[in-house]
């Protein structure tokens, strides 16, 4: 019955929302009126809408996109898909607390530089790192460091000190490695093994004085040049034990046994590439490395323009069916009539670069769409990944 209708003014004051934000869900299809008065225009809302509408409230408040919203809204009831739209907006919003948190802490260190005396020494960060580790985590991300001359950033490898973690970032915009290695801060009395040599290549400078022993949970990055990093991987060799590193003051410096590195980081800022990791696959595929590369290697691929600096690259296609069964097929293949088959072009090489010869076991390899990046993880080693950017392909 009309009489048991809420105007628009009325639905407005009893569920926290402005008249004129009713509207715009009305526009949005978001939250349509029960009747609109077909010369006059105004909107009349059903009892049951005002529960829909002080949900709606809230769910702007903790800032849901619209599309979300849209699907809260429509979810049927019981079916849980409302709890996991939320439920994952809670985990975008705690990653980006995280990270807020975490350039908070290296802002501070920038305000205190900057505050302090010309004379003061910037503190160094010291801490350790498992050797194998630190090897296998270059190994992992060497593949994507850039050579474009005009981003000169990208061509080092970022050690990304959080607290308890080392991570390496390497990236030449259309593939992204990381890997990450545990961290042990050093304390003044337990310094690794002191450097009896200083490696001395055209990247390396004077030694420098001992520095305080880092905080409990250390913030710290640098961007160390691919011929230090490199540099670093060769002394490393089959090391075992702990490696001593120490990031700030704008200098890298490396401890392993005996022999020490260091040189200058690049002085650029470094991307924020957290977001660009953060993926939110629709399907996950389990396989043997090796069945990967086998596939890869025999596929049919086509040429296109599509590589670093507009270079032509060999592109491989990538399919589900609607049964979750996966395979490597050539970029022209027919979807045999399947609207539910997901297909995601990819530069070859740079997927097999992401896979090499001796990569462990089971692979994880996730994708979200022909255009939404692909991650290709190990089973064994969570931290460690490849994001590649799709390739698009020709209407």
């Amino acid at each position: 019955m009309e009489s048991d209708l809420r105007s628009i003014g009325e639905l407005a004051r009893d569920s926290g929302l402005s008249i004129s934000a009713l509207r715009f869900y009305d526009g949005a299809e978001v939250l349509a009126p029960a009747r609109v008065d077909p010369r006059t225009g105004y909107r009349w809302y059903a009892p049951g809408q005002l529960a829909d509408a002080r949900l709606l409230a809230r769910l702007r408040r903790v800032g849901l996109p619209l599309a979300d919203i849209r699907a809260v809204l429509g979810a049927v009831p019981g079916s849980g898909a409302a709890r996991r739209v939320v439920d994952e907006h809670l985990r975008r919003l705690e990653d980006g607390l995280a990270d807020a948190r975490r350039e908070l802490s290296l802002i501070r260190r920038l305000i205190d530089q900057r505050e302090s005396l010309m004379t003061t020494t910037p503190a160094e960060y010291r801490f350790t790192v498992p050797a194998v580790g630190l090897a296998e985590a270059l190994d992992a991300v060497r593949f994507a460091v850039g050579d474009d001359p005009g981003l000169p950033v990208l061509s080092g490898v970022l050690f990304d000190l959080d607290g308890g973690l080392l991570r390496l970032v390497a990236t030449d915009r259309y593939r992204i490695a990381l890997a990450e290695v545990p961290a042990r801060p050093v304390e003044p009395a337990e310094s690794a093994v002191p450097a009896e040599s200083v490696e001395s290549a055209d990247f390396a400078e004077s030694a420098a004085p001992a520095a305080p022993a880092a905080p409990a949970a250390p913030a710290a990055s640098a961007v160390v040049p691919v011929a230090l990093a490199d540099a670093v991987r060769a002394l490393l060799g089959s090391a075992a034990g702990a490696v001593e590193l120490a990031l700030g003051a704008g200098t890298v410096h490396v401890t392993v046994g005996g022999h020490r590195i260091e040189g200058a980081a690049l002085d650029h800022d470094y991307p924020d590439y957290r977001p660009l990791v953060r993926l939110e696959p629709a399907h996950r595929i389990g396989l043997p490395a090796a069945e990967l590369r086998a596939a890869l290697v025999s596929a049919v691929t086509s040429s296109l323009p599509s590589g670093p600096h507009g270079a032509a690259c060999e592109v491989a296609l990538l399919t589900v069916d609607s049964e979750g069964r996966f395979a490597v097929a050539a970029p022209g293949a027919d979807a045999d009539g399947s609207d539910d088959i997901l297909r995601v072009a990819v530069n070859r090489d740079f997927l097999l670069e992401a896979v090499p010869v001796d990569a462990p076991g089971q692979l994880l390899l996730e994708l979200g769409g022909p255009i939404t990046p692909l991650a290709v993880r190990t089973a064994d080693r969570p931290g460690t990944f490849s994001v590649l950017m799709p390739v698009r392909l020709p209407a």
